[in-house]
Parts: C-alpha cells; structure tokens; sequence
C-alpha cells in the first residue's frame, strides 16, 4: 500500500487557504474570469455555444457531492446538457488529502477514464473513505480501474499532479470565495450546496427562457 508519508505530503500545505473565502457577485468579469483555464485540462460536458455554462467544484470525499452526482447528476445531464443547454464544468476543490489523491488518480488514467473513475469513487465513497485504513480502501478500489498498486503508488508520488490539483483549489478559494462543497457557479452566480434539478429548475429557468 502506498506510504505514510503519501499522505503527509498531501496533508502539507493543502489547507492553507481553505477556509479563506471571500464573496462572490455575479458579474461579467468574474463569469469570465471563471472561464480561464487552470493548470490541467478543464473536464467539459456539453456543447460549447451552450446559453448557460454551470460549474461546479467537489471534493470525492463529500457526502453532498456523492449525493449531487449520484442523485441529480443523471437527471440533471439529460435535461440540459445533452439537449445543449448547459455546459457543465467539473473542478477539484479536495476537502482532504484522501479527495486529493483520488482527483490525482482520476487524472493519472487517459482521459477517457477521468469520468469513469471520478463515477466510479462517488459510487464506492462509503466503502474507501470510510474505512478504517482509507487508504488502503482506495488502492484495492482503484484495482477495479485497472490500477496495480505500484501505478497507484506512481501517481500518488507525482509533485506536478498534487501541485495542480492543490492549484485549482487555492485559486477557487482566493479569487471566487469557494469554501464548501459542491460550490456551483450559474453563468457567475454562487449557489451552494447539493442542488435538487427542481432547485436547478427555478435557477436556469430566466436563463432558458424562450430558447
């Protein structure tokens, strides 16, 4: 199983900024600002002229979020993603050094494995980040992802990756006021928590209407 101080290392430093939060107004500047690509390639779902562009940051060890993916996600896809009227951007905020691992295993298969093992983790929360050894949950869980335990412990040893992914953090936190999760941004707009699709509804109506 991957060493000790694997996890130390991704417990440096993770949390300097998390619990910075400044507020966020929906503005044309910031909906840009938003927009602008980070350190790893940016995971987009729908078409690119969508009228409303929804982002959402989480953490693979939030209940909320496993709740969001599991339950409104599929439902939420259908409605306005697939009919082009979303586009849907998911980010990294890890709320811990666990999170923080599974987004740099996620990343470290091809990227038509992102979604799949990111699906796959929120599935099978309660199985690895509830463990009595999380960590060694989460190498036995990622063997189902084609996963040996020395490409585990490959990735996890990966400065760039951890910088990257901890880089998607601090900026949400800094410069967009990100401080739980899932945070969502509606074309600029902050919403908070895990949102129902009658919650998205009532959001993305005004938005929509007339297309």
């Amino acid at each position: 199983m991957f060493a000790r101080r694997t996890l130390l290392r991704l417990s440096a430093g993770l949390f300097a900024t998390s619990v910075i939060g400044r507020s966020a107004n929906a503005q044309p500047a910031l909906a840009a600002k938003l927009l602008e690509p980070g350190p790893l390639p940016e995971k987009v779902f729908g078409a690119a002229d969508a009228p409303v562009t929804v982002i959402e940051y989480a953490s693979l060890t939030c209940h909320h979020c496993m709740n969001f993916h599991t339950n409104t996600w599929p439902a939420f896809k259908a409605k306005y993603v697939d009919t082009g009227k979303v586009r849907f951007i998911a980010r990294e905020f890890p709320l811990d050094p666990l999170s923080a691992a599974g987004f740099m295993l996620a990343r470290c298969g091809d990227e038509a494995k992102w979604y799949p093992i990111v699906d796959m983790l929120y599935r099978t929360q309660e199985g690895w980040a509830h463990a009595q050894k999380p960590l060694d949950a989460l190498t036995q869980t990622m063997k189902q992802a084609g996963f040996s335990e020395e490409k585990v412990n490959a990735c996890l040893q990966r400065e760039d990756l951890f910088r990257a992914v901890r880089q998607i953090q601090e900026r949400a936190n800094k410069e967009f006021g990100v401080n739980s999760t899932p945070t969502f941004f509606v074309n600029g707009e902050k919403r908070t928590g895990a949102l129902t699709i009658d919650e998205f509804d009532k959001i993305l109506a005004p938005l929509l209407a007339g297309r």
